[in-house]
């Protein structure tokens, strides 16, 4: 008896293992390791709010707590020393979109676009013609900058402008402020390395939520890469780049180069695969390896999550960046918790 009690000790270890990792409903997962946007997220669900609360409240914490510097306000100034704000909310129910691109003087973005949701036929509203929007919405019309972005800009300034965005102009881009134009005569280089750019450039909160339910809602707030050329857009409050929900099969969302990563649309792609039965970390792995193939050198990251409530993330392994740190709440965890992979 004892030889058979022995030998059923490894399936009940698998069985464990097996539990610890089954799906479990409801679940937050979001990007990086912002843990008091989980924690938001997950006491607004446990408090009865719905999933479009809970990426709401959840992203609007990291807006608030200015999360790395690169979401919210007085974070990543741009050339001419401006903060403003990119958010995007997802409905994966209905597939409704609401998002702000360039919103300027307005502190809840990943709020006022949930109202382009609510009291608009439209998806995506831009620049100052949003700011006006929110302000008809209720929300007040505030400074973004701060002495900090000031004194990043500053910086920035005492460094020649380095590091930018421009390319094939005139004058020398990686000498001179400018202004810069267009010369009588291009002549094509090579986009910057990763050492001109910091992997901390370009931090997004990307959220997904998936109730009960398996109501799937995703979300993203961002203020979009330090020192970018004024009315540049990145991936964030596009539908499908920045994030992707649809109740029918899961959601992802994406942080890192949104110049790059935008072109793939990767969180659409990765929600695809798993419709198609992909595991949510191989879906995540795959969107980063189809980048990977026209841009070996690019930062970024994707999370998933499927309607089970399985969960993943993957990333593009490059010097200074070779884990990614995501924060995951659900049944099966006693506390929001984070995670960590490593790139491929």
């Amino acid at each position: 008896r004892r030889s058979a009690v022995v030998a059923l000790l490894p399936l009940v270890a698998l069985q464990l293992v097996g539990a610890a990792s089954a799906a479990g409903l409801p679940v937050v997962i979001n990007t990086w390791a912002f843990r008091k946007a989980a924690e938001t997220a997950w006491r607004v669900l446990q408090l009865g709010g719905s999933e479009l609360d809970a990426v709401e409240r959840g992203c609007g914490q990291c807006e608030i707590d200015q999360c790395d510097g690169s979401v919210g306000y007085g974070g990543s100034p741009d050339e001419s020393g401006e903060t403003t704000l990119d958010a995007m909310i997802m409905d994966g129910n209905t597939m409704e979109v609401g998002a702000v691109a360039d919103l300027r003087h307005v502190k809840n973005a990943i709020g006022v676009a949930r109202k382009v949701i609510e009291y608009t036929k439209h998806t995506l509203l831009v620049g100052e013609s949003a700011s006006l929007f929110a302000v008809r919405m209720g929300f007040p019309y505030e400074d973004l900058t701060t002495p900090n972005s000031l004194s990043v800009y500053s910086k920035w300034i005492n460094q020649s402008c380095q590091p930018n965005y421009w390319k094939n102009v005139v004058p020398d881009s990686t000498k001179s402020c400018g202004p810069y134009k267009r010369p009588e005569k291009v002549t094509c280089k090579e986009e910057g390395t990763i050492s001109q750019r910091s992997v901390h450039d370009h931090d997004t909160i990307g959220m997904v939520v998936i109730g009960a339910s398996g109501t799937v809602v995703s979300g993203t707030s961002t203020n979009g890469a330090i020192h970018k050329i004024p009315g540049r857009v990145g991936d964030s409050p596009i539908a499908g780049a920045g994030s992707y929900a649809d109740s029918t099969a899961g959601g992802a969302a994406a942080t890192g180069d949104g110049d790059i990563m935008m072109r793939f649309l990767p969180s659409y792609q990765a929600v695809e695969y798993m419709r198609m039965g992909t595991d949510p970390t191989v879906a995540c792995q795959k969107v980063i390896s189809r980048i990977q193939k026209y841009a070996p050198r690019f930062f970024g990251a994707v999370i998933c999550a499927n309607t089970t409530g399985s969960y993943g993330a993957a990333c593009n392994k490059i010097p200074g960046f070779t884990q990614f740190h995501f924060m995951v709440s659900s049944p099966l965890l006693r506390q929001p918790t984070e995670q960590v992979v490593d790139c491929i």
